[in-house]
């Protein structure tokens, strides 16, 4: 019907309003899971990625991450291989190609490894006790092996090698998460070797007599430099140790 005229004109009927008032959620999926609890492993650390934190930041019930994940140590071995993911890995040839400067990019590779897992406060702690099968850790293992192809050792002792480096990379980068954390608590390098300093300080000769006499060189040497030792040691042990079958 219309107007009579001289009366104002009916406004349109308002659109419905939605009374929803959050965005909708993301979709889920097994990357979304994963991405998730990274960011909760960066913010508070690894005892803080449960599964219902995750669920919690996806805006979803803890039932349905089961889905995707059959448990939590599932899904850490995800956040572990995404992490794998960011260590640069230098390019390997086929089988039987040379490989020139292996002994250099190898230290570079393990250095970077247990820098990148170092720095996710605690990832690194996944592999003990575990053997990582994703396709990210497939490829560290695969540029391992292909590095130490250069260095001429039998393939038993490549093989233990592999095991060996992966040992290293895991314990140390743990270490330095570690050391991160009690970095974010007000440690420095320089108090933890102070207060190491004191104790040493305080022993007793009749005790600890290699300790004290050795006291000036305990805590010599920065981080850095210790790392560098550790990776040459393990380098020169793999050389000059082959492998024996029993």
């Amino acid at each position: 019907m219309s107007n009579p005229p001289g009366a104002p004109r009916r406004s349109a009927p308002a659109a419905p309003v939605s009374r929803r008032t959050r965005p909708a959620k993301a979709a889920l999926s097994a990357d979304a899971l994963v991405s998730a609890a990274l960011a909760i492993l960066d913010a508070d650390g690894l005892e803080a990625v449960t599964m219902r934190r995750v669920a919690q930041a996806l805006d979803t019930g803890a039932a349905s991450l089961y889905v995707y994940v059959a448990n939590r140590d599932e899904l850490l071995a995800l956040v572990y291989d995404r992490v794998v993911g960011e260590i640069p890995l230098p390019a390997v040839g086929p089988v039987g190609a040379p490989v020139p400067h292996w002994r250099a990019e190898l230290t570079t590779l393990i250095g970077d490894a247990v820098t990148v897992l170092g720095n996710r406060r605690g990832i690194a702690s996944v592999a003990l006790g575990d053997v990582p099968t994703g396709p990210n850790a497939l490829a560290l293992a695969e540029t391992i092996l292909g590095l130490l192809a250069g260095a001429g050792i039998d393939d038993l002792t490549r093989s233990l090698a592999l095991d060996l480096i992966n040992l290293y990379i895991t314990a140390a980068a743990t270490e330095q998460s570690a050391y991160a954390a009690k970095g974010e608590q007000g440690q420095t390098e320089e108090s933890a070797v102070a207060g190491m300093n004191e104790t040493f300080a305080r022993l007793s000769a009749t005790a600890y007599p290699h300790l004290v006499a050795m006291r000036p060189t305990l805590t010599e040497g920065s981080g850095d430099e210790r790392d560098a030792w550790a990776i040459e040691v393990l380098l020169n042990g793999i050389l000059t140790t082959p492998a024996r079958r029993t």
